[in-house]
């Protein structure tokens, strides 16, 4: 007797990607970019601490297209991570677990990063930051 060909358990093709799935991934994920900024921090602190030559430096590595995608990037992480993270904690206390209401909170976090990250770099960019 001849067993079809199929995947043992279910796997990608077999799901459509819905913003929970989005949420719970890029959850995860900006933890991973906090982090890596937060070494980033690090060495931006030790650099203002070894003198004015290393802060020079660092500052014209943060200031360059790169340091500033990064920078942007790490804001919008930041801004998500907060966001989803206070939509996790109002699920703590069993509220907002039902469908609607779920995808509801998942584009509220998702649309409410884009406009925190939007915020923030107006005001570094039209001359109210560095």
């Amino acid at each position: 007797m001849a067993t079809p060909q199929r995947p043992l358990s279910p796997h990608l093709q077999v799901y459509r990607w819905q913003i929970q799935m989005v949420t719970s991934i890029l959850h995860r994920a900006t933890g991973i970019v906090l982090a890596a900024g937060a070494l980033l921090i690090t060495a931006g602190l030790l650099a203002l601490m070894i003198g004015p030559e290393a802060w020079n430096c660092f500052v014209s590595l943060a200031g360059a297209w790169y340091g500033q995608l990064f920078l942007f990037g790490w804001t919008w992480a930041f801004a998500y991570h907060l966001c989803n993270g206070i939509r996790h904690i109002v699920q703590d206390f069993a509220i907002g677990y039902g469908i609607a209401t779920f995808v509801r909170s998942s584009w509220l976090s998702v649309i409410g990063s884009l406009v925190i990250t939007a915020l923030v770099w107006a005001y570094v960019l039209l001359g109210g930051g560095a």
